[in-house]
């Protein structure tokens, strides 16, 4: 027999909005900007997120994450010495203002301190070096670069070379940075570490990390700057703060000041201004649904995912959440079922859904009772019913 459904509704409400344009969103004086809360996805703030930037060195981060896949495929091996070849030698010279770790023409380096090289002391010599270790030339290694940059999902962006260096179709935008240094962090968490380093010797040398932001003490543990005359000076950030972590943007600033206060101010504000709250968790019982011809009358419906949002940690709106699901359930239901869905609605109005399941399996009734059961519906109706 065919009974009628009809939608059961609830809500419940949680403290707490979750809309970052509630809160007052500073100025910078960046041309580019984006900050994102890194768990929840959370956009916090953008300025010209989307244009085509020149990357500098903030590229580079990009050139470790292709090495890092190497590393664990077993193509590379940390301790593993690698030659240091004419053309990343000639590509390194600081009286022409480029990067360097300072290794000596002809010689020997190993990996790890290559790595260290390309993240601390930003060396365009150690990402050559890599660059050929991998994939037998800097041009075979940047086209590894370009398929890794289409799996990440970073749309707007090309690469011509391992080191950031200057080149008309070398680009990438603020938001897709963005990505790649998310992207790092959840694909290699053990070899993040060294993005937090704040000096490296090489070659009797000392170089300290460029990353002003790992010495403001606000939680910073990454991830790379990025400087010259065309791109200005840039940053990607990211940083820990009451159990939250920030993953921020910075581009065209015009001197290592700017770049220092603009990106600690952005980093702070999106620390002290934002929470996340668990508005959902998985497994919790939502509601409950009537059963008809069943063992038992009702069933409890659970949540299938957890949903986190980033609220603003001192407003006092609201959250709504509505459980919409078909009434009643016929059995036999068998736990894991879908039975509708949780729609969690922000109040900038975006919602979120979460499907319902069916908790526990409910058998049916014996015969009679069904008979008996059938034979009520069918002379009034299907019982309403209040969740």
């Amino acid at each position: 027999m065919k009974l009628t459904a009809y939608i059961a509704l609830f809500m419940i409400t949680f403290s707490g909005q979750v809309m970052a344009q509630a809160v007052s969103v500073p100025e910078t004086l960046a041309r580019n900007a984006y900050v994102v809360d890194y768990d929840t996805g959370t956009v916090l703030l953008e300025k010209n997120a989307d244009e085509r930037v020149p990357t500098a060195s903030m590229s580079k981060v990009l050139t470790t994450i292709v090495v890092y896949d190497a590393l664990k495929s077993g193509k590379l091996s940390m301790g593993q010495m690698v030659p240091v070849s004419q053309r990343a030698w000639e590509k390194s010279d600081p009286k022409n203002g480029e990067s360097t770790m300072f290794l000596p023409l002809g010689s020997m380096a190993k990996v790890e301190d290559l790595i260290r090289g390309v993240v601390i002391q930003s060396g365009n010599d150690a990402c050559i070096v890599l660059a050929e270790a991998i994939a037998g030339s800097e041009e075979n290694f940047v086209a590894m670069m370009n398929q890794k940059a289409e799996e990440i999902g970073m749309k707007d962006s090309h690469f011509m070379n391992s080191t950031g260096l200057d080149d008309a179709n070398h680009f990438s935008t603020p938001r897709d940075l963005a990505k790649m240094g998310i992207y790092l962090i959840r694909k290699y968490p053990e070899d993040y570490k060294y993005y937090s380093e704040k000096e490296f010797v090489y070659n009797n040398i000392k170089q300290g990390n460029r990353n002003p932001l790992l010495y403001k003490g606000i939680g910073a543990d990454g991830i790379k700057t990025g400087h010259t005359s065309t791109a200005g000076y840039g940053l990607i950030g990211s940083g820990t703060a009451g159990g939250r972590r920030i993953v921020m943007v910075i581009n065209g600033t015009k001197s290592m000041q700017e770049r220092a206060d603009e990106s600690a101010k952005l980093m702070h504000w999106a620390e002290i201004s934002f929470k996340n709250v668990d508005l959902v968790k998985k497994d919790s019982v939502i509601t409950k649904a009537p059963v008809v011809l069943g063992a038992a009358r009702e069933v409890e419906l659970i949540a299938a995912e957890d949903f986190r949002a980033t609220v603003p940690s001192y407003a006092k709106t609201t959250a709504q959440l509505t459980a919409t699901y078909n009434v009643p359930l016929k059995a036999p239901i068998k736990a894991g079922d879908k039975a509708g869905s949780v729609l969690v609605t922000l109040t900038n109005g975006a919602i979120h859904e979460i499907p319902l399941l069916v908790k526990s399996d409910v058998a049916e009734a014996p015969f009679f009772a069904r008979l008996t059961e059938k034979f009520m519906i069918l002379l009034v109706g299907v019982p309403k019913y209040q969740p």
